[in-house]
């Protein structure tokens, strides 16, 4: 007698077949009995009385459900679209519970454009799009009202805000004091040096032009300490004391790092004040540096001004610097009040445009709808102070950073300006484009946001996206900007002396 099989359909059969055999057997007939004949017969027996069994019972259930009114065929009821739509109609009371639904009702990625070459384009991961004529018509429209995360798209939106509260010509000031006295005898000061100042982008040659800028009032020694504020920053520091310690060693000429000079002697030349510049400058401490609050009653020697703000807001966006654009967005309150600036000035609802950061990174969410809005009142924005996105963001394949290689080829350099985007981890991958696009027939603004996938092929998708809607308009055309490099934009610091200022 076979043994009871495990698994499989094979051994399932096998096992019913062997359970009827052993049941039915007579009782004198024992498992493992030697008489074959009998043993057969008995087996035929039971398999015809079985299908007999079997047959009659097939019969009579056939018969029985016919009889029944309860028991009826299902019938599948499709229910017809509306008129002038693609979809079935609702059914009433009846209600979506999940987005398991609308995943598989609803294309993720659904265009709406009048142009069959963009519209067969595959859109990669889970996107948004919109692209729209200067006049507001629309071109092309993907999810345009759906929440995306844009990445350092956000600086666009923080760039405006700065740019509509201070003006393009804002300059940051750098505040020199001192509460001792000079003698200019032995180009000694006997007290201490005060530094107060929020100027995001101060750096080695701005440290170094403050030291030229005391040798010029016959200063070259200081008995006392070098003290800076709290808010007080130098190369992009965190730290106001570890940029006060910096700051100490960039003025002394002894103590000064070679990658120091090297920016300072490059600033010179940008400056064009190479022939004002006598010696090294250098000022020497005996004392330490420290963050402290500034005491009333000190004296102003002199104001160190950063570079205009158009020129500080245009590194930020073509290298994308999260630092300066949250110390930026710190200037009018962080990034809710960058989001209350937008929804109020460019007219967004707060459910489509929210921020956790003024720079980009982490989890803002921002529809395309909306960035639209806050490139439109940017653009107006500029243009009171007759500006263009080219004087704030990158030009693609021209200017240095982000887009630096970037629709650089012959046919597209210099056709596209814009604000990229980039999270390699949050939210699944994410890449954002929005700017503006010169064609033959006309500039478009566009948004694009990817999210959900390879940022590389994100960024190929753009690439090829934006090419291929410039075709659709006759073609790239560049928008006439010719680049100027950002160490020259930002070497036009200056230093400003008090009224009736006398030493």
């Amino acid at each position: 007698m076979p043994t009871r099989p495990r698994s499989g359909k094979g051994a399932y059969n096998m096992f019913r077949k062997c359970d009827i055999i052993d049941n039915c057997l007579p009782t004198g007939f024992a498992r493992g009995e030697t008489d074959n004949g009998l043993r057969r017969m008995t087996i035929r027996s039971i398999y015809r009385i079985t299908t007999a069994i079997f047959c009659t019972a097939i019969f009579v259930l056939s018969a029985f459900a016919q009889s029944r009114p309860l028991l009826q065929d299902i019938q599948v009821v499709r229910t017809q679209p509306t008129p002038g739509t693609s979809s079935p109609t609702s059914t009433p009371l009846v209600k979506n519970t999940g987005s398991s639904a609308v995943v598989a009702t609803q294309p993720v990625n659904a265009v709406r454009t009048k142009f069959p070459v963009l519209a067969s384009v595959t859109i990669p991961g889970y996107s948004g799009i919109l692209i729209e004529t200067l006049d507001g018509s629309v071109v092309l429209e993907s999810n345009s009202s759906s929440l995306f995360n844009p990445a350092s798209n956000v600086k666009i939106a923080t760039s405006y805000s700065v740019l509509k509260t201070f003006g393009p010509d804002f300059r940051f000031a750098t505040n020199i004091y001192t509460d001792g006295s000079i003698d200019k005898t032995t180009g000694t000061l006997t007290g201490n040096i005060y530094v107060s100042g929020k100027d995001p982008i101060f750096g080695f040659e701005h440290a170094v032009s403050i030291a030229n800028e005391l040798n010029r009032l016959g200063i070259r020694t200081v008995t006392g300490d070098l003290i800076v504020t709290d808010n007080f920053a130098m190369n992009y520091s965190g730290s106001s004391l570890a940029s006060a310690k910096s700051l100490l060693a960039s003025m002394d000429a002894g103590k000064r790092s070679p990658a120091a000079s090297r920016v300072w002697l490059n600033y010179v030349t940008n400056s064009g004040r190479a022939a004002a510049i006598q010696g090294n400058p250098s000022v020497t401490f005996t004392g330490q540096a420290y963050v402290q609050p500034i005491p009333s009653s000190l004296h102003l020697l002199f104001t160190h001004e950063s570079a205009t703000l158009k020129n500080i807001v245009k590194a930020t966006m073509c290298y994308s610097n999260n630092f300066l654009a949250e110390r930026l967005g710190d200037m009018i309150g962080g990034p809710y009040a960058v989001s209350r600036t937008v929804q109020q000035y460019a007219g967004i609802a707060p459910n489509e445009f929210s921020l956790q950061t003024a720079s980009g990174l982490g989890y803002n969410r921002v529809t395309p709808n909306a960035m639209m809005k806050v490139l439109r009142a940017f653009r107006e924005e500029l243009a009171r102070y007759k500006l263009t996105f080219t004087d704030i963001m990158p030009v693609a394949g021209l200017d240095q950073g982000t887009l630096a290689n970037r629709f650089e080829n012959n046919f597209y350099v210099g056709s596209v300006v814009g604000k990229t985007g980039t999270l390699s981890q949050t939210d699944a991958g994410v890449s954002a484009l929005s700017g503006e696009i010169n064609a033959a027939n006309g500039k478009l603004l566009f948004v694009i946001f990817n999210q959900r996938g390879s940022v590389p092929r994100f960024r190929e998708f753009q690439n090829m996206f934006v090419s291929l809607v410039q075709g659709q308009f006759g073609g790239p055309v560049s928008l006439g900007y010719s680049s100027v490099p950002l160490d020259q934009r930002l070497a036009s610091s200056r230093i400003v002396y008090p009224r009736n200022a006398s030493y």
